[in-house]
């Protein structure tokens, strides 16, 4: 294999940009202190802290539309259209906001600010708006887009800057999503009702606003092509010169622009699967609680296993993230995705038996498996099409949680009012399996399948600059 390098400065450090055997570029030689004054652990930490202010939004939701119902005279699909809204916008502003920072009109930072700043107004809206169209528009569009440009910023800043441990960072990062909404959930069980839901709401948003503010002073970007300087760059067969390269995820085999990752077929199967998984890990959060309530399990129980579920459900992010690194993304995400159907099955069984604590276990796997998935594809979006157009690839990847959102909250109240808790449990768990089988059909594009002999790996030169 050949290697093209190219010297170049930056203040205070030079670095040389590597090409290896199949056309990839690394950029070598420049540590994280020399870009960014500090560890890059902050950018761990920070994306963390923000993802934990914003989980309130999906997470905690389902345990407030009780009140939410009773003082704005609104009926149970009211709220749950409301949630679905939300998503959409959520989801679907990733794309948008994507395309905008890798052409460099929008910064990570300003992204983040302006994400602070809609969600504020998203928890307003949802305190101070009777209206259930001012609602949708105030706290599902105004609130879903500024908790978008927050996920979407965080889950490609902490993957920029950890290229070589992606599953891990990512999946850490991607779980505070998740747990972070724990101490809503039992405000809003315990100390959320019709005389003081105004307060609990407007705090609720100048504490996001503060938060996510705060943490996006520090945000900034890697240049293109960055790769630590403490690490040596992947080969093109996905080893290192130390030979402890990500041999179960090998490094895109070019740098895919959208079109060019739609064109292989693999983004868009991917796309499918998000919209099938996501649908049902929107479904449970959205109806855990009532079923919970429709069985005859107490406000205690209804509350744990919403709290079950967002802590198991960031936790598992994070523990797949590091598995997916020793395993491969593919097979953990196929295991995830089968749990998750499995504990959709699970929980009518529970509810039929009357028994909390089955229950409670089956909250424990459905909140595994709906929130593990997501640093999943998270992180096989870049393995599969390269990190330079990586915001925008993953954020086509991650619309299909917005067409998710309709059928997981909307559509999904239809079909309980339709056929029952019983009837769309299963119908959750059988789509669940069909989405794992999806997942089964992913190949990583332009990687020919070697049967039988390990690729061959050929190192890639680190000479002092």
């Amino acid at each position: 294999m050949s290697t093209d390098e190219r010297p170049g400065r930056t203040p205070g450090a030079a670095f040389r940009e590597v090409t290896d055997g199949k056309g990839r570029v690394y950029r070598v030689g420049e540590s994280d202190r020399d870009l960014l004054g500090h560890s890059r652990k902050l950018m761990v930490y920070l994306p963390w802290i923000a993802m934990m202010a914003i989980s309130v939004y999906e997470y905690a939701y389902g345990s407030a539309e009780d009140t939410l119902s009773e003082a704005h005279g609104w009926t149970q699909s009211n709220t749950f259209w409301i949630l679905s809204v939300w998503v959409f916008f959520q989801a679907g502003v990733a794309f948008p906001a994507g395309w905008l920072r890798e052409r460099g009109i929008l910064t990570a930072r300003r992204a983040m600010f302006t994400g602070a700043a809609l969600c504020l107004v998203g928890f307003v809206a949802l305190s101070h708006l009777d209206d259930v169209t001012a609602a949708i528009c105030g706290f599902g569009i105004i609130g879903g887009m500024g908790s978008g440009l927050v996920y979407a910023t965080c889950i490609n800043m902490v993957g920029k800057w950890f290229p070589e441990r992606r599953g891990a960072k990512t999946g850490f990062v991607n779980g505070g999503f998740a747990y972070g909404a724990l101490p809503f959930i039992f405000i809003f069980n315990y100390a959320f009702d019709t005389g003081d839901y105004n307060e609990v709401l407007d705090l609720i948003g100048v504490y996001v606003l503060i938060v996510v503010a705060g943490c996006a002073w520090f945000f900034k970007d890697p240049p293109k092509n960055w790769w630590p300087a403490e690490a040596d760059p992947p080969d093109g067969a996905g080893g290192t010169r130390s030979g402890a390269g990500p041999a179960k995820n090998p490094p895109a085999v070019k740098q895919y622009t959208p079109m060019e990752a739609v064109r292989t077929g693999m983004l868009p199967l991917m796309w499918l699967a998000v919209v099938l998984t996501a649908g049902v890990s929107i479904f449970g959060i959205s109806f855990q609680v009532d079923f919970a309530r429709d069985v005859g399990f107490g406000p205690l129980v209804a509350a744990s296993s919403m709290g079950v579920m967002s802590v198991i459900n960031g936790v598992g992010r994070a523990v797949v993230g590091w598995l997916s690194d020793l395993w491969g993304r593919k097979q953990t995400l196929v295991f995830v995705i089968v749990v998750l159907g499995l504990a959709q099955f699970g929980v009518i069984w529970a509810g039929h038996a009357r028994n909390e604590w089955l229950f409670l276990f089956f909250a424990f796997l459905s909140g595994f498996g709906g929130g593990a998935f997501y640093p999943m594809f998270a992180a096989l979006t870049p393995d599969y099409f390269g990190e330079n157009y990586n915001a925008t690839n993953y954020g086509l990847v991650y619309s299909g949680k917005l067409v998710s959102g309709l059928f997981g909250g909307g559509l999904g109240s239809m079909v309980v009012h339709a056929w029952g808790y019983d009837g769309a449990y299963a119908l959750a768990g059988g789509i669940s399996m069909v989405a794992a089988g999806i997942t089964l059909m992913l190949r990583q594009p332009g990687r020919p399948r070697v049967r039988g002999t390990a690729p061959k790996r050929v190192p890639v030169g680190r000479e002092a600059v």
